[in-house]
């Protein structure tokens, strides 16, 4: 029978930067019970975004921060959606190209990620926020 668990919980950033959550999920993988099935993770946000990305060597983290900001510069003039400073529409655009969930399998009770792969809260504003994360974790 297929079973259900959820789980909600909040991180602390500190203004734009990547924030690892794999510990997190795991934590909430093992609680369910599940040997067998997927774990969605979902980012309450439209200005933050989650990512797998490298965990070992943060200068890969670094580099797709230059990257963003690169393809996505701040004060850009033709924005109209400003009304939370230079950084608002573009952390939106940012959030888009990488989305606000994932969706990784479960075998044998634990997440089938690499073995440099970790799951991130990736914050694209400047200023500190609470990010509020769902989880919900099926199979059997």
């Amino acid at each position: 029978m297929t079973k259900v668990h959820t789980a909600q919980f909040s991180i602390s950033t500190r203004g734009k930067g990547t924030y690892e959550i794999t510990e997190d999920i795991s934590s909430i993988v093992h609680e369910s019970g599940i040997n067998e099935g997927a774990v969605t993770i979902f980012v309450q946000h439209t200005s933050c975004s989650l990512i797998v990305m490298e965990n070992a060597d943060s200068s890969a983290r670094t580099d797709l921060h230059a990257f963003f900001e690169k393809l996505v510069p701040e004060d850009t003039p033709y924005f109209v959606h400003t009304y939370e400073g230079g950084d608002d529409m573009p952390s939106h655009i940012r959030m888009c190209l990488t989305d606000v969930d994932k969706n990784v399998p479960i075998i044998d009770g634990r997440m089938t990620l690499g073995t440099w792969q970790g799951l991130f809260v990736f914050e694209h504003r400047n200023a500190p926020h609470t990010r509020k994360i769902s989880v919900s974790v099926c199979g059997e």
